[in-house]
């Protein structure tokens, strides 16, 4: 039997580093193992990626599991008279604006009884087998201009280890959706908010608006889906031959269990393979083969962080993910769908598929970029979100510093 298990982790191993291993052979053959420990010290010391911290929070979730957040402020509301222009004035359809005259309505950022309006708050949910960190360089770019909150998803960064997964219950994207819930409520009781996700954070989003409409339609003024997917994930090939993909598939989910199950001894055998798995990290990461190798190293150093039981616990639920009908909840709001168009977990075809389904969102695909479209991209994805930010926050008349309307580009050029 265990024979049989090594075969198998063995077998799905080589499917999925099948495209790296040469280059890591050669690597192997002419660099010494103490030659790239040092130079992997180097590039963690040469970059602050994933060093910035905001106010820290903490909120239970419904099995008692420690969520982690922390927050951004935002800069000090101006006064009326240094708003910009206000925007058109339109009918108001967020909840928190109920009951009050938007027809005409008074200036930007300020309520029919002068008092000022409540900033936009931007919530981002991160991927799978990352952390808030991964966000590192939009935080950088926005940190200053509008209200954020950043979260370790549940098993995941700082947040506390899935108490149901501990006591053996499944990872679900149901389950992250009402952990997102349980942040909300904690770091943005009221005003409105933007959401945003990358992959599994996506599905998070989706898995949010499905089971709480109601708090879509009054307190959600925008959305971002990046690199991510509404479901069909089941079918995609990684990048791999279809003999390649079809065992994968077959493989990969006893294999995991197997390893979830050893995994200290799992964990030994990853840091002595820790040249392979570089390979298969950067090959299903990025799209490019420049990288900066700081920016390559930092996204190997988040994802080597995620423990194999983890990694084994939240792969089925991607299998299962279905939440296409979901996307409705979000029409009528500004959205923005981003990929990489060369994305091997999440195609941006997928991105396209969901930008089909929400006929005003504004579709972005990055040529040349992977997976992680927001380490290799910072610059498109950064003045992207800055661009839904504003929008989403004109679209309920929420204050919006000049230095966010600064950032903003021209998404359709």
């Amino acid at each position: 039997m265990k024979w049989e298990r090594a075969g198998l982790v063995g077998a799905a191993i080589g499917v999925v580093a099948a495209g790296a291993a040469a280059g890591v052979a050669i690597e192997r053959a002419t660099v010494g193992r103490g030659m790239r420990r040092r130079a992997q010290l180097a590039l963690d010391a040469a970059g602050p990626y994933g060093s910035l911290r905001g106010t820290p929070g903490t909120v239970l979730a419904e099995d008692g599991t420690e969520l982690y957040y922390e927050t951004d402020e935002p800069p000090p509301v101006p006064e009326p008279d240094d708003q910009p222009p206000a925007p058109p004035t339109r009918p108001a359809r967020r909840g928190w604006l109920r009951g009050r005259r938007a027809e005409p309505g008074p200036g930007a950022g300020q309520e029919a009884d002068g008092a000022p309006r409540p900033p936009v708050t931007v919530v981002f949910s991160h991927g799978y087998c990352l952390s808030q960190d991964s966000w590192h360089f939009q935080r950088a770019l926005l940190r200053g201009t509008v209200r954020a909150v950043y979260w370790d998803q549940r098993s995941h960064g700082r947040s506390e280890r899935g108490r149901d997964q501990l006591a053996g219950k499944p990872a679900t994207i149901d389950q992250l959706g009402r952990d997102l819930k349980a942040v909300l409520d904690a770091a943005a009781p009221q005003g409105p908010v933007v959401l945003v996700g990358h992959s599994m954070g996506g599905m998070t989003v989706m898995a949010f608006a499905d089971q709480f409409p109601e708090y879509v339609r009054e307190r959600v003024a925008g959305a971002a889906l990046i690199s991510t997917s509404a479901g069909k994930l089941a079918a995609v090939t990684l990048g791999l031959p279809a003999f390649g993909a079809r065992a994968f598939r077959v493989l990969a989910p006893g294999v995991l269990r197997v390893m979830g199950r050893q995994a200290d001894l799992v964990e030994r055998g990853r840091r002595a393979t820790a040249e392979l798995f570089t390979g298969v990290i950067k090959r299903y990461s990025f799209g490019a083969d420049d990288v900066d190798p700081a920016v390559a190293r930092f996204a190997e150093r988040l994802i080597e962080a995620t423990p194999i039981d983890v990694v084994a616990e939240f792969y089925p639920a991607f299998t299962e993910h279905e939440k296409a009908d979901a996307l409705a909840v979000l029409d009528g709001s500004p959205v923005l769908v981003l990929a990489g168009e060369k994305d091997l977990l999440t195609p941006s075809a997928h991105s396209a598929d969901i930008a089909e389904r929400l006929p005003g969102a504004e579709l972005v695909l990055v040529p040349g970029a992977g997976h992680l479209v927001l380490f290799e991209r910072p610059e498109v994805v950064g003045p992207a979100l800055a661009t839904l930010i504003a929008k989403a926050a004109d679209g309920v008349r929420a204050p919006v510093p000049q230095r966010l309307r600064d950032l903003t580009v021209p998404l359709d050029a």
